[in-house]
């Protein structure tokens, strides 16, 4: 419960430092904050997404069986 009390003061503080960092920009020279980029959580959590398909499954499945299709 603590983490997920201290993620939801993240999330709100994060919002909240995006906005002033917004308002406060260039935008010809930055691109817009996320609060994403203020959040420690939201770090943790980014990960290389990987998408399967029927390409990559046989592949994974030639390179552990050594079978092919």
């Amino acid at each position: 419960m603590a983490e997920g009390l201290g993620r939801e003061r993240w999330a709100h503080t994060s919002l909240l430092c995006a906005l002033i960092a917004n308002a406060n920009r260039d935008p010809k020279r930055t691109r817009p904050f996320r609060p994403a980029d203020f959040d420690p959580y939201a770090r943790q959590d980014r990960r290389e997404r990987v998408i399967v398909n029927d390409e990559s499954i046989l592949e994974m499945k030639e390179a552990f069986t050594g079978r092919k299709g």
